[in-house]
């Protein structure tokens, strides 16, 4: 059995070099200075933590935060994500797009490995052009049991479900007066995609038997049963565990995020990407092929309140049903170059913030270079 452990900023982004590129816009420390940390006891914990309400405002920050860091010297901000509005000030937004498409760069033996294995996927899709699809499946233990679904396991699978449920949210799922319907979250397109939907998704959208598959995925839950049929119609497909010797892996596989890290490489340089669930992995995902490739990235986001309801109608055709996947996949690769709305996430548009303006770090390294 396999426990997952946490990883640090250093173990799976460059340090030093998102330091140096953020340093004409903002002072990056590793260590707060010992005589501020002395008021504390040199105890994080009796630092003051501002509990900020998701998406706040700018003016918030510059209201209510500021004020206290200025009087504190230093404050935590936990939880951390999602504390900023998206709609921000263009001095903010440039600064959010220099972090996250510049600055954030994998560590250098992340980087190494997933660029290998980049490499090893276009060198077995040779007779393709080297081109490949990437897939992100979600259909992990806990991802099943926390969308509450039910699929074809039986009673096997609804005991796996339970226990998976109190081991990973003691009681959420439990309270008095919960009721959950695995049909109603269904139809609302909440469950994740099976392996089979996944393929007949695909060979319905015209992806032949012929077509290179990189399947970004933790451990799928019940292997050896649920991606039997995937791999049938897709023989091609590869997953790291593929394409990497386990000495490779060996340094990565007890650290979650840090093998998430060697997917997402190898999912940023394929010639289309396919995402079945929502979360941060596929967002900033879309986000970084856009800016990588110019504003345009093959993605193929389906539409899983319609796929519910396809699959589940016990008398449609295959025409029918590759049709309107053909339907579907058009829709995906006709967007193009799609522009940022209110309240949509930079991380997932970065066009036009972070795709129309020169950074101030940029330009002071083409000014010391002339």
């Amino acid at each position: 059995m396999w426990f997952c452990f946490s990883s640090k900023f250093k173990d799976i982004y460059d340090e030093e070099y998102f330091i140096s590129t953020l340093k004409n816009d903002v002072r990056v420390v590793d260590k707060i200075p010992e005589y501020i940390m002395e008021r504390f006891d040199h105890n994080l914990t009796n630092v003051y933590n501002f509990r900020i309400k998701a998406w706040s405002s700018i003016r918030y920050y510059r209201d209510v935060v500021l004020p206290k860091l200025l009087e504190e010297k230093v404050i935590r901000i936990s939880p951390f994500a999602n504390r900023l509005s998206f709609d921000a000030p263009p001095a903010v937004q440039r600064l959010r797009c220099l972090a996250n498409y510049e600055a954030l760069r994998f560590s250098s033996p992340i980087l190494s490995l997933g660029e290998t294995l980049v490499a090893r996927m276009k060198e077995r899709s040779a007779n393709s052009g080297g081109k490949y699809l990437s897939v992100h499946l979600r259909f992990e233990e806990d991802m099943v049991a926390f969308s509450c679904c039910v699929f074809d396991g039986g009673e096997l699978e609804k005991e796996d479900m339970k226990k998976a449920r109190e081991r990973g949210w003691k009681g959420k799922f439990t309270k008095p007066g919960r009721v959950i319907r695995p049909g109603a979250i269904r139809i609302n397109g909440k469950c994740p995609l099976t392996p089979l939907e996944v393929g007949l998704m695909l060979r319905g959208m015209g992806f032949d038997n012929n077509t290179y598959i990189f399947l970004a995925s933790g451990k799928i839950y019940n292997s050896e049963k649920t991606m039997a049929p995937l791999l049938e119609m897709f023989p091609n497909l590869q997953t790291k565990e593929m394409l990497a010797s386990e000495e490779e892996l060996v340094p990565y596989k007890r650290f979650s995020s840090r093998m998430a890290a060697i997917d997402y490489t190898v999912c940023l340089h394929s010639e289309v990407f396919v995402t079945t669930q929502g979360g941060n992995f596929p967002h900033f995902l879309m986000g970084h092929r856009r800016y990588l490739y110019g504003g345009h990235s093959k993605t193929i986001r389906p539409d899983k309140r319609r796929l519910a309801l396809l699959f589940d109608n016990p008398n449609i055709g295959w025409k029918t049903f590759k049709r309107q996947m053909l339907n579907m996949r058009s829709h995906s690769d006709t967007k193009g170059f799609e522009l940022k709305r209110p309240n949509d996430s930079i991380y997932t548009f970065p066009c036009p913030d972070c795709m129309c303006r020169t950074n101030k770090s940029e330009a002071a390294r083409s000014s010391s270079a002339t």
